[in-house]
C-alpha cells in the first residue's frame, strides 16, 4: 500500500516546505512509550510530514526547500488526537434518564421500558437535517477544541433505511464542512425499533438486505457496527449483519461484552474487525482472538463512570496478548454525554489503571489503527498527515494527569492552523 506521500508525490509536485523548530516531539511512532524527540522539529509539505526529528539532523537538502519558519517555543508538539467510537449526531437528549438512574433504575431497566436509545431515535426522527447538524458540529467543536483532529461519528439512532442514511449524510457533511477527517460507521443494529416490536429477527434481516447495502451503494458508511448484548442483538444476528458487511465490502467493529460475555469480541475477530469496544466483561479466549485478529480494544471509561459501572475491562490481559487499546469518549446522549477526550484519558488511567503513556497512545497511534487509518493518521512520522498539536506541558504524562482547563495551545489539521 502507498503511503499518504507517495500517492501525492505520483501526481503533484512537492509543495514549499514550512519546518516548525523548537519543539519537544512526543511522536508516538512505537507501539509503546512516547518517542520523546527533545529539540525536536518538523516538516510539512502541504497537509503531510516531510521530516520529524531532532532539529540538529535536518537534511540540508530538505532545508533548502524550506520556505517558511516558526519557532514553536519549546512547546510540546503531539499527533492530532484520533476520538475513535463517538455517537454524536442525534436530537433531544436523556437528562430524564440520568434523573432516573439516581434513583435506583438500571441502563438496562430503562432500556426495556422503551427508554434508552429508543426514545433517541423518536426524537432524532423527528429533527430536521439542519438541526441535526447545527447540534452535531457543536459538540464537534468541543472536541477540536480539546486537540481533536479525526473523529468517528456512528450512525443508529435512525434505525430505518431514510434515517439511518440521513444521519450517516450529516456525518459526511460535518467531515466537508469543519476542519475534522470524520470516518462514519453504520450502526443500524444498535436497537430494535418500535415498529418492529417483537420481531427482533425480521428487522436484522431488513438491516443485512436493505440498510447496509444501500449504505454501501450511497458510500455513505465507512465501517459497520452493531449493539451484541442481552437488551440488544445476539450473535446469530451480529453475524448476520456482518456477513452484509463482507458482502458491501466495509469493515466491521463491535459493541462487545459490556453488560455481559456474549462472545462477541471473538466473534468480531472472526470477521478481522478494526475494533471491539466496551469489554468490561470480556474473557481470555476473547482477548486472544482478538490479538489473533490484530483487533483493537477500545476503552470507553465515561460509560463505565456514566452508568456507575464497577467491571473494568481486563487491563493486564491486553498487555499480556499484545492487543492495542484505543481510549474514546463514546459521545451519545444516554451514557456517555461528553465531548472532553483528554478527560477520557485520565479515567482510562484512575478507572481501568492503564498508563498514561497507553493513554496518548490509546488516543493516536491506536485509535487511528481502530479506524483503518494507521497509515495515513496517529503518530508524527514521514509520510503521515500533518495533524498535531501543540501544548502548553512540561511533559506529555500531563495530557492524562490534570483534569483542568485545556493546555492547548494550537490545532493543526493537515499542516493548518485550526485553533478551535
Amino acid at each position: 500500500m502507498k503511503s499518504a506521500a507517495q500517492a501525492m508525490n505520483a501526481t503533484q509536485p512537492a509543495e514549499p516546505a514550512t519546518l516548525w523548530r523548537h519543539a519537544r516531539l512526543a511522536t508516538l511512532a512505537a507501539s509503546t512509550g512516547w518517542g520523546l524527540v527533545e529539540r525536536g522539529a518538523l516538516v510539512t509539505e502541504g497537509p503531510l510530514i516531510a521530516w520529524a526529528g531532532a532539529e540538529a539532523e535536518l537534511p540540508a537538502t530538505l532545508r533548502e526547500r524550506i520556505a517558511a519558519e516558526h519557532d514553536l517555543g519549546g512547546a510540546l508538539v503531539t499527533p492530532g488526537l484520533v476520538d475513535a467510537h463517538t455517537h454524536l449526531v442525534y436530537g433531544g437528549d436523556r437528562a430524564a434518564e440520568f434523573e432516573l438512574r439516581l434513583q435506583g433504575a438500571s441502563y438496562e431497566d430503562i432500556a426495556r421500558a422503551g427508554g434508552g436509545i429508543r426514545s433517541t431515535v423518536t426524537a432524532t426522527r423527528s429533527a430536521g437535517d439542519d438541526e441535526l447538524f447545527a447540534a452535531a458540529a457543536k459538540r464537534v467543536r468541543a472536541l477540536m477544541a480539546e486537540g481533536v483532529t479525526t473523529i468517528e461519528i456512528k450512525s443508529g439512532y435512525g434505525l430505518d433505511e431514510v434515517h439511518e442514511a440521513r444521519c450517516l449524510a450529516v456525518e459526511r457533511r460535518i467531515g466537508s464542512e469543519l476542519p475534522v477527517d470524520v470516518r462514519t460507521t453504520s450502526l443500524a443494529a444498535h436497537a430494535l425499533p418500535p415498529e418492529y416490536a417483537g420481531r427482533s429477527g425480521d428487522y436484522i434481516a431488513h438491516v443485512a438486505e436493505h440498510i447496509v447495502p444501500e449504505a454501501a451503494r450511497l458510500r455513505l458508511a465507512d465501517a459497520v457496527d452493531a449493539f451484541c448484548e442481552t437488551i440488544a442483538f445476539d450473535l446469530l444476528q451480529t453475524r448476520q449483519v456482518f456477513e452484509a458487511a463482507k458482502r458491501a465490502g466495509l469493515p466491521v467493529k463491535l459493541h462487545a461484552e459490556q453488560l455481559s460475555n456474549m462472545h462477541g469480541a471473538a466473534l468480531a475477530a472472526e470477521f478481522d474487525a478494526l475494533s471491539a469496544d466496551h469489554l468490561e466483561h470480556v474473557d481470555e479466549a476473547g482477548v486472544m482472538a482478538m490479538a489473533r485478529a490484530g483487533t483493537v480494544a477500545v476503552m470507553l471509561p465515561g460509560a463505565f463512570y456514566f452508568l456507575r459501572d464497577t467491571r473494568v475491562p481486563p487491563i493486564d490481559l491486553f498487555r499480556k496478548h499484545g492487543v492495542a487499546m484505543a481510549v474514546a469518549t463514546d459521545c451519545n446522549p444516554g451514557s456517555s454525554p461528553t465531548t472532553h477526550l483528554p478527560l477520557m484519558m485520565n479515567m482510562a488511567c484512575t478507572l481501568f489503571r492503564m498508563t498514561p503513556a497507553e493513554a496518548l497512545l490509546g488516543v493516536t497511534r491506536h485509535a487511528a489503527r481502530a479506524l483503518g487509518l494507521a497509515e495515513t493518521h496517529g503518530t508524527i512520522e514521514l509520510g503521515k498527515v500533518a495533524d498535531f498539536c501543540l501544548w502548553d506541558v512540561d511533559h506529555p504524562a500531563e495530557l492524562a494527569y490534570a483534569v483542568a482547563a485545556s493546555p492547548l495551545r494550537a490545532r493543526f489539521h493537515g499542516g493548518r492552523d485550526h485553533l478551535a
